[in-house]
């Protein structure tokens, strides 16, 4: 995205600094991709296709590096460069596109393999280290994703940061990695391998103190009676493109999250049933058993 100076033009040295920026995010996925790739193969070779990581779990990853693709340049970033809610829009498409497709990749044991022997065996002595068993407890890595994700996103979206974001390419691609990664982090314990997922109830309660922030931070856009960004930020009419971005996080937000903890939720009383079906009856199905023990059953 081109960035602006203070009179609303393009410069021509932050027109180069954006093509080479863009040129470094293109190497980058395609790194990414590659690594990934060159792990799972090693992994199939190993274990047997679709074992140990599923395909769909490959599947989600390349979705995930499309949708990254996808913010940065076409139709999506043009729209962005017009107004607030598209610019809104590629950041709801990075926190709830990108970054859970990412994290349902369960990238970590794929890369570990592609990497070389010497930094395989560093980061298998780094993640067996007292203070990465220690950031891998449920709790602690759900407060700390929790934690980084409001602080990136509330960061991000006052007027002065925001403001540098749209002006300087730089700044503008510390914005998305900041949401990528947060994103990434959030949604790791949720959707990722699952030796590293939380249990459900303290998923849910991750996703519902996450969503707080952002819900909050949609209403201050949706119900300022003022601009709080510079008007040339924003689209025609500075107000209501402020209020269609605050709907535009404040709504998929909630409703994603709401969709994922109720079928989180289900699938986790469905799974109890299975398991333990005696503790998880309805009242009609528990009435012979109390009836043929000889109690009175009204």
């Amino acid at each position: 995205m081109p960035a602006l100076n203070a009179t609303g033009t393009t410069t021509g040295g932050d027109d180069m600094v954006a093509g080479l920026l863009a040129m470094l995010l293109a190497a980058t996925l395609a790194l990414l991709a590659a690594g990934y790739g060159r792990g799972v193969h090693e992994l199939w070779a190993r274990r047997g296709p679709g074992r140990v990581l599923s395909g769909w779990r490959v599947a989600a990853f390349g979705a995930g590096l499309l949708c990254v693709l996808a913010t940065q340049d076409g139709p999506l970033t043009d729209l962005a460069e017009r107004s607030f809610a598209g610019h809104m829009t590629q950041h709801m498409l990075l926190l709830l596109g990108a970054g859970p497709l990412l994290a349902a990749g369960a990238a970590g044991l794929p890369l570990t393999l592609a990497c070389p022997p010497a930094p395989r065996r560093r980061l298998a002595r780094l993640r067996v280290s007292g203070p990465f068993r220690w950031l891998r407890r449920p709790a602690v890595l759900a407060l700390t994703a929790g934690g980084i994700h409001a602080v990136a996103l509330w960061f991000w979206h006052l007027p002065t940061p925001y403001a540098s974001a749209e002006r300087q390419p730089v700044a503008h691609a510390v914005e998305h990695l900041c949401f990528i990664g947060s994103a990434w982090l959030l949604w790791a314990p949720l959707v990722g391998a699952p030796r590293h997922r939380l249990p459900v109830p303290a998923g849910m309660l991750l996703l519902v103190g996450a969503t707080l922030p952002a819900s909050a931070l949609g209403a201050v856009l949706t119900f300022a009676p003022q601009p709080i960004y510079p008007a040339s930020l924003l689209g025609p009419d500075p107000l209501a493109d402020q209020q269609l971005a605050g709907l535009l996080m404040w709504g998929p937000m909630d409703a994603a999250v709401l969709a994922v903890t109720l079928t989180g939720f289900l699938r986790w009383l469905l799974g109890m049933q299975r398991q333990r079906p005696e503790r998880v009856t309805s009242p009609e199905s528990a009435r012979p058993a109390v009836a043929h023990s000889g109690r009175v059953v009204p």
